[in-house]
């Protein structure tokens, strides 16, 4: 039995949107059921690089099938300056859960965008309005590209608007879209009053208001995946209906961490977990609904689910390269 290496063209070519999307909604209803096993992140700080790693193990058993992974990550700001490299890789490690056996390595980076796109799109579906055909983006990195992909899986987006300070992403972004949607920058306000925002950036001083978005926009808070990060206003938190991915992650270093730790949200004015909207205990939107915001920190099991895909779909294809890493017995 071989092992399978699966490069970033071959994570992106089997990491199909839809079946992720699927696949990480089965995650956060595991996770809701207490079919998950999901150790909290850990960290080596590395001062001198100015960087740091992160592991990330997961198992989940979603009912037709079950998975197991560590994710292996880093942060290294300097890289793209000094070294020619991106500023965060990453590596995961699929295995099978039965024996152990590491099925695949495969790239983690590439693989962190679509389950995190993918994550978007199932909130979008449970808390976006279900006529919802607009997008707004603040950001327009790389995560972006994903976020529009994703969600247009789960609604019909015909219209997106995109804002970031560097007119360059702008344009590339516009020009990479514009044959399929009605694109076109704008300013915060702008996007916030589309149907559907999702926040990319990595501000830690709030850029989005309640006068920036319309009465019942869907956001998805991306950016804030470490303490102090903070898109939203703490106004337009305390408006909203907030749902979280991880109680424990988002109090930490989510959308919410910084009004949280200073006492302005509690847990009474979050509305709950994904997972449960996922399984039913918990309603979404409803006619009544305002605004909703989805705080999305990033869960291993995420990775985990993408991981099983890209696994499946390349296998079925023949796909990537086979090397015996471990000597059978």
């Amino acid at each position: 039995m071989n092992t399978l290496l699966l490069d970033s063209d071959a994570v992106d070519a089997h990491a199909r949107l839809p079946a992720v999307i699927d696949a990480v909604e089965d995650a956060f209803g595991a996770f809701e059921r207490g079919t998950t096993q999901m150790p909290a992140k850990s960290y080596i700080d590395l001062p001198q690089y100015n960087g740091d790693f992160r592991s990330m193990p997961a198992y989940l058993d979603a009912g037709d099938w079950d998975a197991a992974g560590l994710k292996w990550v880093n942060v290294h700001p300097d890289n793209p300056v000094d070294h020619d490299l991106p500023t965060v890789l990453g590596t995961m490690i699929y295995s099978d859960p039965e024996t152990a056996f590491p099925l695949a390595i495969m790239d983690g980076t590439t693989l962190t965008m679509k389950r995190t796109g993918a994550a978007a799109a199932v909130a979008t579906d449970y808390l976006a309005r279900e006529d919802a055909s607009s997008l707004g983006i603040l950001g327009a990195g790389v995560q972006s590209y994903t976020q529009l992909r994703a969600i247009s899986e789960v609604r019909e987006i015909d219209t997106v608007v995109v804002t970031d300070q560097d007119d360059e992403r702008v344009t590339q972004f516009i020009e990479a879209f514009e044959s399929d949607f009605d694109i076109r920058g704008g300013s915060i306000s702008d996007a916030g009053h589309c149907d559907i925002l999702s926040t990319v950036t990595p501000v830690e001083t709030p850029i989005v208001g309640p006068e920036d978005v319309g009465d019942k926009t869907h956001i998805n808070a991306i950016g804030a995946d470490a303490e102090g990060k903070h898109e939203l206003a703490d106004e337009l938190l305390e408006a909203a209906r907030i749902v979280i991915d991880d109680h424990e992650q988002c109090t930490h270093s989510g959308e919410i961490n910084v009004p949280y730790s200073e006492g302005v949200l509690t847990d009474s004015d979050i509305h709950g977990e994904i997972g449960e909207l996922v399984v039913g205990s918990l309603e979404g939107r409803t006619d009544e609904t305002g605004v909703t915001v989805f705080d999305s920190t990033g869960l291993a099991i995420q990775d985990v689910a993408a991981a099983h895909v890209v696994y499946e779909n390349a296998r079925g294809a023949d796909d990537g390269y086979e090397f015996g890493m471990i000597e059978m017995a």
